[in-house]
């Protein structure tokens, strides 16, 4: 299939490579506002360059993928549902809920499948968890745990437009909690604070968090997320019943140091970047958009999944601001 790629940053051109290494991609088509970045994707994946979006969209692609700034993404989504051309869009659908809303309004009801990139999803480990869940091997669920922490902050533009860690960072977490449980979010409480860079202070963000989430059967997540992690990138789930509890991420390169006396674990070189701990993960979530473009499968992640996942992260944002807990229906009402 010919599949068309909007954007071509970092995240873009790491797509871009990847596509090009599926046996089912037989072509690329690129565009991006800077002449030189779609012309390296050219060079290096004998792709074809076109001028606009406009221009991709006509260029006979089976499918899209949307690594724009966020500012661009319901445009982008919506001219493709538009054009009947199956669309992946990075997280999250749109810069506000409100927008949000409004593409999901103008996707609702076409037959034209719609992707966002929630790649933990795709990750084995936590494929393994839901699995598990489903199962009942855990019994009934009383708590989960939730940890992404980055081992810098992104530069401070980056910051400044982010709409903040909840929305930005966070929302991985609410998602995969979401996945993962099969239940939905009732109420959360949110704390946070500032002693690292003084760029996401003067930004009016935090650079440490915590959530409490209460799910709707009564189940107990906590989500830590920091900017600050020196050891490295670390994304973790703990998930607690009354029968077995499990973990994703336990392994060897795993970013912490035990301290317990002759414990070796965990051995391996830290995971440092989310490009390295889930490479595999995009792959296999790439992979499984082209299984929607080929109609063997519905979307694995729709707008509607992508939206109740920001709706916690709306609802965590005025926790925090209010010092109070707030329902997830609240912010939904607002």
């Amino acid at each position: 299939m010919r599949i068309g790629i909007l954007g071509l940053g970092r995240i873009g051109a790491f797509h871009a490579e990847t596509l090009h290494t599926l046996e089912t991609v037989d072509s690329l088509v690129v565009t991006d506002p800077y002449a030189d970045a779609a012309k390296a994707a050219a060079e290096r994946f004998g792709a074809e360059i076109a001028d606009s979006p406009e221009a991709l969209l006509a260029a006979g692609v089976d499918g899209v993928v949307v690594a724009a700034a966020t500012d661009a993404h319901p445009a982008l989504i919506v001219a493709a549902v538009e054009a009947g051309v199956p669309v992946f869009c990075e997280k999250p659908v749109a810069r506000t809920m409100t927008e949000g809303v409004e593409v999901l309004k103008a996707v609702a009801g076409r037959d034209v499948p719609v992707q966002i990139g929630f790649n933990r999803r795709f990750d084995a480990g936590f494929v393994a968890a839901r699995e598990a869940v489903r199962a009942g091997e855990l019994g009934k669920l009383h708590t989960v745990r939730s940890t992404t922490l980055d081992p810098a902050p992104p530069p401070a533009a980056y910051i400044a437009a982010s709409g903040g860690i909840f929305r930005d960072c966070s929302v991985h977490d609410f998602d995969v909690i979401r996945w993962v449980t099969g239940r939905e979010v009732s109420e959360v409480y949110a704390v946070g604070g500032n002693r690292g860079a003084d760029f996401i202070r003067e930004a009016g963000d935090a650079d440490t968090t915590g959530a409490v989430l209460t799910l709707d059967d009564g189940t107990i997540a906590v989500v830590s997320n920091s900017r600050h992690n020196a050891r490295g990138y670390d994304v973790r789930m703990e998930i607690h019943g009354f029968a077995d509890s499990i973990a994703v991420g336990l392994e060897d390169k795993l970013p912490l140091r035990s301290v317990e006396p002759g414990t070796a674990f965990p051995a391996g070189v830290p995971h440092d970047f989310f490009m390295d701990r889930f490479a595999a993960a995009y792959r296999t979530e790439l992979t499984a958009f082209t299984e929607v473009v080929a109609g063997a499968r519905p979307s694995p992640c729709t707008v509607e999944d992508a939206l109740e996942a920001g709706w916690i992260a709306e609802a965590c944002t005025l926790s925090l601001r209010e010092h109070r807990p707030v329902t997830v229906a609240e912010v939904k009402r607002s």
